[in-house]
């Protein structure tokens, strides 16, 4: 239960610049987005197909919503729990006023409300209260948390007394939403300090018992007393009378205030940027995916079209190797028509990395493909050659260009159905994509930190 250690002057600064540039990298990721799409409205691609434009329209509003979070520096944390368990109570006892309603009744908060927290005048904090995730009308409940996961920064899972099945699975959904998380045990007044030692133990088993998760940090759960029960106090008088009155000690909540605000001064910036990079990747994916629902059919119709191409051009090719080099010249052409049609970001080097991708990937069929036309075209080339020695050659000649000319063009169609899953996939990577900004945060955070954590327990692989 130990608190997250002080940095020292030059940590702390190297820790701010590393932060810095996450958000200045997450900046321009969003902005290249944002130009890109821009672009395509101002080149008319978007405007000519009104109902493309329709679509996407809520994923670019996602996009700039992403971005202007960054440029407001404003950290987002959420607090989910079942109902009574305090959740309310412990936002009133951060913030140090009663600002959110609490009771006796179950349900007391009925929908989600945020209030600003600046504490020590330094980061500025939007806390958001949610009603309880077991109160009824359960699927619209589960929408609005979806909904406020999407947009939080931090959660807060408070719990008390033993833990059901019910918030065991809350639990496990939360953690699953890539998200750092604190696990908030409420109401520890009313456990003996012998009991708390176990309390945190079995709390830190539950963190790790779901697959895949690892052990939670200590620093990943605090224990708290939002609303102290009263207690019965002696009092006694300078005439000697001695009278019991009741009090309510104050919140316990410094160490989970002091927890959050070490967690943003290490990392604060960094989960700002990843949140919103999460957002822009998954709104781009999003986007390709309507792209290519809605292009379909002349998708179908330009790999068709490449299909021909590429079978004449490699077919009728004469020279051993250069109907190779024609061939993956079509491929990569094909690869960049698919791109314009469906409006994406690539550029000629990224379509070359796709092309690669594809042969690797393909089970060995395109490297066949590769090896027969190689072997295909030696034979057509001597073919070619001997033919005016001997004219019965041509025969050999034609059967060999035929032979090539359908493998070619079947490699040329399956790199164009193997492009559109690529380039759905795929819109998010390059040199400013979310995906390789999010990669490259994860790949330069400290260890012992949350995002470290997480990204363990997401089994990312770095240096590929």
């Amino acid at each position: 239960m130990s608190a997250v250690p002080y940095l020292t002057l030059t940590e702390a600064n190297s820790v701010r610049n590393l932060q810095e540039t996450h958000l200045n990298r997450a900046r321009a990721s969003l902005r290249q987005a944002l130009s890109w799409y821009g672009y395509l409205r101002k080149s008319g691609q978007m405007s000519s197909n009104p109902e493309l434009a329709g679509l996407v329209k809520p994923e670019l509003e996602t996009l700039n919503s992403a971005l202007q979070k960054l440029d407001s520096n404003v950290i987002k944390i959420a607090v989910f729990g079942l109902v009574s368990r305090g959740k309310s109570a412990v936002l009133n006892a951060l913030l140090g006023d009663k600002v959110l309603q609490t009771g006796p009744l179950h349900g007391v908060t009925q929908w989600p409300r945020s209030v600003r927290w600046q504490p020590g005048n330094k980061v500025l904090i939007e806390l958001i209260d949610t009603p309880g995730l077991d109160e009824i009308a359960g699927e619209s409940r589960a929408q609005m948390a979806r909904e406020v996961v999407l947009q939080a920064d931090l959660i807060l899972f408070v719990v008390s007394g033993d833990i059901t099945r019910t918030e065991y699975q809350a639990l496990q959904e939360m953690r699953q939403s890539q998200k750092p998380l604190i696990l908030v045990f409420n109401k520890i007044d009313l456990y003996p300090d012998t009991d708390r030692a176990a309390i945190y133990e079995n709390l830190q088993q539950l963190g790790a018992a779901a697959p895949q998760a690892q052990p939670l940090l200590p620093d990943e759960i605090v224990m708290v007393a939002a609303e102290p029960a009263p207690m019965e106090v002696r009092v006694e008088w300078p005439d000697g009378r001695v009278s019991y009155e009741w009090e309510t000690p104050p919140p316990e909540v410094d160490e989970l205030k002091q927890t959050i605000l070490n967690i943003l001064n290490r990392e604060g910036r960094s989960l700002l940027a990843l949140n919103a990079l999460r957002q822009a990747r998954d709104a781009e994916a999003k986007i390709a995916q309507k792209t290519l629902d809605l292009r379909e059919q002349e998708a179908e119709e330009i790999i068709w079209q490449f299909t021909k191409y590429k079978a004449l051009a490699v077919g009728l090719n004469p020279i051993a190797f250069l109907d190779i080099l024609g061939g993956t010249v079509a491929d990569l052409a094909l690869i960049r028509a698919l791109a314009r049609l469906y409006g994406l970001p690539i550029t000629s080097y990224e379509a070359g990395k796709i092309l690669k991708t594809i042969f690797f990937s393909s089970g060995g069929l395109l490297l066949s493909e590769l090896g027969s036309s190689l072997l295909l075209g030696l034979g057509k080339s001597t073919a070619a050659i001997a033919s005016g020695d001997n004219p019965t050659n041509i025969t050999a000649y034609a059967g060999s260009a035929i032979a090539q000319a359908g493998i070619a063009g079947y490699g040329a169609y399956a790199v164009g159905k193997a492009a559109q899953i690529y380039l759905e996939k795929g819109c998010t990577w390059g040199q400013f994509g979310a995906s390789t900004v999010i990669q490259e945060i994860l790949s330069q955070v400290e260890p012992n930190t949350i995002v470290y954590r997480l990204r363990q327990e997401l089994g990312i692989k770095f240096g590929e």
